[in-house]
């Protein structure tokens, strides 16, 4: 599916974690999170263990995910206060996202592995996103492009106050 406002994703992904700027391989989780600009960035909410961040090329309005602040491509590697604190934080930012938007439902998950499908894979990091019923609607089926309906720094400014 494309969207109209990211074809550079995979250059914009690949700048982060290849070339030779950086000395060592260093997510652009980690990037957001050593920033500590936070609206440049999209992070909206800092823990101990973990930190949430918007995606910013989001399958849905609201679509935001949960980042341990330690950088591991395997979740087997992440410890029982990180797993704990991630799925508290997962109901924190899911509250936030009931509060403002009223989805109906949620994804929550998370690929593991560029074999499975992560566009960031040497970073674990938990996607949640917002559902209503018919949220599909024509724009995928007839012309292969998802509509997001709010401006992502409107969302921010949003969903950091309630997160």
């Amino acid at each position: 599916m494309k969207r109209m406002w990211s074809p550079w994703r995979s250059q914009y992904i690949q700048s982060f974690s290849t070339g030779p700027k950086r000395k060592r391989k260093e997510s652009i989780f980690r990037v957001a999170l050593r920033s500590r600009d936070d609206k440049k960035n999209l992070v909206l909410w800092r823990g101990k263990h973990c930190f949430v961040i918007m995606n910013r090329y989001p399958y849905n309005s609201g679509h935001v995910m949960i980042v341990p602040n330690r950088q591991t491509a395997d979740v087997q590697d992440l410890t029982r206060a990180e797993l704990t604190e991630i799925m508290l934080t997962a109901r924190r930012a899911m509250k936030a996202l009931d509060a403002l938007m009223h989805p109906q439902g949620y994804n929550f998950g998370a690929n593991f592995g560029r074999a499975a499908g992560a566009g960031i894979d040497d970073h674990v990091h938990f996607h949640i996103v917002p559902r209503w019923n018919g949220d599909t609607n024509f724009m995928p089926a007839l012309s292969d492009t998802k509509v997001i309906s709010e401006d992502m720094n409107v969302t921010w400014d949003k969903l950091r106050k309630l997160i």
